[in-house]
């Protein structure tokens, strides 16, 4: 028998399809319901954990080590960034499926049996922060190197220039890239399944098992990814025109009236 041979039948759109999706749906909407619901947490608390291990892996690997420093400060930062970056290019050199299993069952092999649920939170949230670790670190050394010595010559110091001056700035220009990781976590959740983790996937996959209609089944589930990523993609590009604020002002009095002040227009 040719494999490629076209076999005829029912319309993609018939109303037999149809039909099934919608019975589909409502017999089976509490497990879509619930591994949806399980997909945005583990995605939305991974993000969140792991833009915090961004921070602070991207923050510590741009500390300046100035040349008077004393060794044992130059031999300690050197022993830290080359863990931090270890751990960096392991993260974003191997696939988060791999991870999931490597952390899941070796601790499980170490005696330790982890709860799927925090596993995955785990998971994510080590693999969210080795991206953001270098997103962050590509963010700070995109200031002006001028910011950083104006801050040093009134007396700030380098902690304090990193708080009120640099991260600021920092966050709003990576707002974008935050928002693409969690967007990305939302999908990438789906091979945490290998782990048995309850996400949208495996709920799937459960009832086409069931019912062994597939193709409706993973319609209905790419629907619904889909549905998640567009929500959270447009109330992010919402957040991110709030930040900006307003790009127009109207001068109110005069240059030379030293009373002159800016006044955002909100037209």
């Amino acid at each position: 028998m040719n494999p490629f041979t076209l076999h005829t039948g029912p319309m993609l759109l018939s109303k037999g399809f149809i039909a099934e999706s919608i019975e589909i749906l409502q017999e089976y909407w509490p497990m879509f319901l619930n591994g949806a619901k399980d997909t945005i947490v583990i995605a939305l608390i991974g993000t969140i954990f792991g833009v915090l291990i961004g921070l602070l892996v991207g923050v510590i690997r741009t500390i300046p080590v100035p040349e008077y420093s004393s060794k044992v400060r130059k031999i300690g930062m050197k022993i830290v960034n080359t863990l931090l970056s270890v751990y960096v290019e392991v993260f974003r050199g191997t696939p988060m499926i791999v991870q999931a299993m490597v952390i899941f069952y070796g601790a499980a092999f170490a005696g330790w049996y982890m709860d799927k649920f925090y596993a995955a939170l785990f998971v994510v949230s080590l693999n969210t922060g080795a991206y953001m670790a270098e997103i962050v670190r590509g963010g700070i050394l995109s200031v002006d190197q001028g910011q950083f010595e104006a801050a040093h010559s009134i007396g700030m110091t380098h902690p304090k220039t990193m708080l009120y001056i640099i991260m600021p700035q920092v966050l709003r220009n990576i707002l974008p890239s935050i928002g693409n990781e969690f967007v990305i976590n939302i999908k990438d959740t789906s091979v945490l399944n290998v782990i048995s983790v309850t996400e949208l996937y495996y709920q799937s996959k459960s009832i086409a098992t069931q019912n062994f209609m597939y193709f409706q089944v993973f319609l209905i589930t790419c629907v619904i990814y889909f549905i998640m990523t567009f929500t959270v993609t447009r109330l992010l590009l919402l957040l991110e025109r709030w930040m900006e604020g307003s790009k127009t002002y109207t001068i109110v009095g005069s240059f030379s009236d030293p009373k002159s002040v800016f006044k955002v227009n909100e037209k």
